[in-house]
């Protein structure tokens, strides 16, 4: 089996247990599943954020959380040489709502949550792509959360060259 069809395998798995009303998102991993998570730089909760927001919400979709953690993992195998960070972002450490980088709210907020996804460092309570994130990406030309993160590892700490690409995409 790849790992993107092992990935699906137990996006699907942890959607039916949290729609069969199993919140308690630790007791969906055997102890191999935790193994294969690590194998691609994914914490348990990563994966429980996009269940829960897609079984609640509706969005995003399983085809969008395997992006996100395909970028994630090529992310971690090429430039971490498979070595999780022990760095961790929490919510007191983004900038605000209000932020700006070129006269666009939220933008600061969006591109740190993207390099610390990028690097395996977001703190469990901290999702990249959550409702917020959705809406900054659809309100600027419906870019794709998993596009946005590949265009932030290639701006390697460029807000300038993000910027640039939000507006191209929101034209």
């Amino acid at each position: 089996m790849t790992w993107n069809e092992q990935f699906s395998e137990l996006y699907r798995r942890c959607l039916t247990a949290y729609q069969g009303g199993n919140h308690d998102f630790m007791s969906y991993y055997s102890d191999a599943d935790l193994s294969f998570l690590a194998s691609i730089g994914y914490k348990p909760r990563e994966l429980f954020d996009f269940v829960e927001d897609f079984a609640d919400e509706g969005a995003p979709s399983e085809s969008t959380a395997l992006l996100i953690a395909a970028v994630r993992r090529d992310y971690f195998l090429v430039v971490q040489d498979g070595k999780a960070s022990e760095l961790e972002i929490t919510s007191n450490d983004l900038p605000s709502f209000g932020d700006q980088v070129e006269d666009m709210n939220y933008l600061p907020r969006i591109i740190t949550k993207a390099q610390a996804k990028l690097k395996g460092e977001l703190d469990p309570d901290v999702m990249f792509s959550c409702g917020g994130d959705r809406k900054f990406l659809s309100d600027h030309g419906d870019i794709p959360p998993a596009d946005f993160l590949r265009h932030v590892w290639a701006a390697d700490g460029d807000p300038a060259k993000i910027a640039q690409f939000v507006r191209k995409s929101a034209s």
